[in-house]
């Protein structure tokens, strides 16, 4: 028997874990079976907050930590509880806001509240994503700010996601942290929050370290994660950033990527 170098397996779920009709192959499932019978544990490191990511765990028959909403969010699935929530200060996001526009316009706008049942809110002209996942259209400002956030959505009509992103870093990257999540998802968090930040809670409670975990992703916000662990692995879809400071990249979410990397671990 071959020893899997890996205690953690951290994985993305857009992009990554998912296929594009946001379903695992069971070749994938398989795969994370296995590493997890070699003694590592799977977990799910997402941008989603829990809301849009439960269904998600059920179908996987999750019953452990995961880590939503940029890393805000620690879930325990198995438990149906946050055990750590971090939301965004609103004071400071609007400030944001003001200070963003007034450098390239008005902008279409959505927000995720907290909570284990938090909304998404999704203002007028903002392009949703077309899919399952439920929200809550807004027409009156105020109710973007009436309760507590998790992060802001920003889109401009004109610009490119990456454009959007470097200008907005630029002009409030001091009040707060814009993140490129997904295409047409560019995102205001709390100022120092990454994905990194809510796995390394995740693995204290596991008794994992760094050096003991193997990430995949495929977005520019799962490059503070890849910074983390031991070996990044970005997916043959991932953006031109991440792939960049990865250690590897593998086959895309449509082609078994983690699969492929997870099965020539387990074999070596």
């Amino acid at each position: 028997m071959s020893t899997f170098p890996y205690r953690l397996v951290a994985t993305d779920l857009d992009g990554t874990l998912l296929r594009a009709d946001e379903s695992v192959s069971e070749r994938t499932r398989a795969a994370l079976v296995a590493a997890s019978e070699a003694g590592a544990a799977h977990i799910i490191v997402t941008g989603r907050g829990v809301p849009w990511t439960r269904h998600i765990l059920d179908d996987l028959g999750y019953e452990g930590i995961a880590v939503c909403g940029q890393g805000a969010q620690v879930y325990h699935a198995g438990e149906d509880r946050l055990l750590t929530s971090l939301t965004l200060d609103r004071q400071l996001a609007g400030l944001a806001l003001s200070k963003i526009e007034a450098e390239v316009g008005p902008l279409a706008l959505a927000a995720s509240r907290d909570g284990l049942e938090g909304e998404v809110l999704i203002g007028p002209g903002y392009r949703n994503q077309e899919g399952p996942l439920p929200y809550v259209p807004y027409e009156d400002p105020a109710e973007l700010w009436a309760a507590p956030l998790t992060k802001l959505y920003i889109q401009h009509p004109t610009l490119t996601d990456d454009e959007l992103t470097l200008i907005a870093r630029e002009t409030v990257g001091g009040l707060v942290d814009v993140v490129l999540a997904g295409p047409g998802i560019v995102e205001i968090v709390p100022l120092g929050l990454t994905k990194a930040t809510g796995l390394s809670i995740a693995a204290r409670r596991l008794g994992v370290k760094a050096a003991e975990t193997i990430a995949f992703g495929d977005m520019p916000n799962d490059i503070p994660m890849f910074g983390w662990a031991a070996r990044g692995v970005a997916m043959a879809n991932a953006h031109v950033e991440l792939k960049a400071v990865a250690d590897e990249v593998t086959g895309s979410n449509e082609e078994d990527g983690i699969a492929v990397v997870l099965e020539r671990l387990l074999r070596s």
